[in-house]
């Protein structure tokens, strides 16, 4: 029960913090973002668990978290804009794109929008959930 409810808090703290980013940089969002937000945070979230342990640095970890939240936007992109036409974004303007739905340029950005949610992962499940403290290392730390 108590990983249910720390998955669903992390997911509504992904959920909403995506959705404001999504109307500070395009003055708008649609609430499919806050689904996408909720799981990248959570998954992302996981991930630091299984690398921390596993003593992986936080570069490896930021791309890996960029791939993942690449795969995810296309998924959500794929089924959402091109099946159902929903038109939420579309990046065809834009050079290195793929289909429409995901481009270089914002897989870059979310190498950059991965660092803060992996430390805030980290601080949420210490403060709230009693995990042990974070400890990031830049580079991985082989055993």
């Amino acid at each position: 029960m108590k990983k249910i409810i720390q998955s669903l808090f992390l997911f509504l703290i992904g959920g909403i913090s995506y959705h404001f980013i999504e109307i500070l940089w395009r003055g708008y969002s649609h609430f499919s973002m806050f689904v996408l937000g909720g799981i990248c945070f959570v998954t992302i979230g996981l991930m630091r668990e299984y690398f921390v342990e596993n003593n992986i640095g936080i570069l490896t970890q930021l791309i890996v978290a960029c791939i993942t939240i690449t795969a995810l936007e296309l998924i959500f992109g794929l089924i959402l804009n091109i099946v159902f036409k929903l038109d939420i974004w579309d990046y065809s303007d834009l050079r290195f794109n793929f289909l429409g739905q995901i481009s270089l340029l914002y897989s870059v950005f979310w190498i950059f929008l991965s660092l803060p949610i992996i430390i805030i992962d980290g601080f949420l499940k210490y403060w709230f959930f009693g995990k042990e403290k974070p400890d990031y290392k830049i580079i991985d730390n082989y055993k």
